[in-house]
């Protein structure tokens, strides 16, 4: 859905904020995820309880990767298409805990994403990115 990449690229530059999920004001990368719900859908599906920076590690629970599977469509890997939601783990044996949206795709891929240190930025969907996900999904057509 390029849409939803369109979506994505208006908060390119929004500060990284951890818990927060407002355009221009601050967000991480689930905050992010939540906005683009919020501006296609309205209301976000379920009220998000707070998190620490280090959340789900602790129990080794893969809460974020359960709550896009309730909530999202899952894709097969190889189906990619702009507006892709990505579940990266960003360590081997380590829960699935970073989002970005896919920008372009084909020869010089890109992903959106709230990147602590660095805001809302598009970055290249470089090999070693692309090497993190775990997980492609699309937004459902209807909640």
């Amino acid at each position: 859905m390029s849409n939803i990449t369109e979506l994505a690229r208006a908060w390119i530059g929004t500060p990284y904020v951890h818990q927060a999920s407002c355009r221009g004001a601050g967000t991480d990368c689930l905050g992010l995820l939540r906005g683009i719900w919020r501006a296609v859908y309205g209301a976000e599906p379920c009220a998000i309880p707070p998190y620490s920076m280090d959340w789900s590690e602790a129990g080794a629970r893969e809460d974020l990767k359960q709550a896009a599977d309730t909530w999202l469509i899952r894709k097969d890997m190889s189906n990619a298409a702009m507006g892709d939601v990505l579940l990266f783990r960003m360590r081997a044996g380590a829960v699935a805990k970073h989002l970005g949206i896919a920008g372009e795709i084909g020869a010089n891929p890109t992903f959106i994403h709230a990147y602590s240190g660095h805001g809302v930025i598009e970055s290249p969907l470089s090999a070693p990115w692309a090497r993190k996900i775990v997980a492609r999904y699309q937004f459902p057509a209807k909640v």
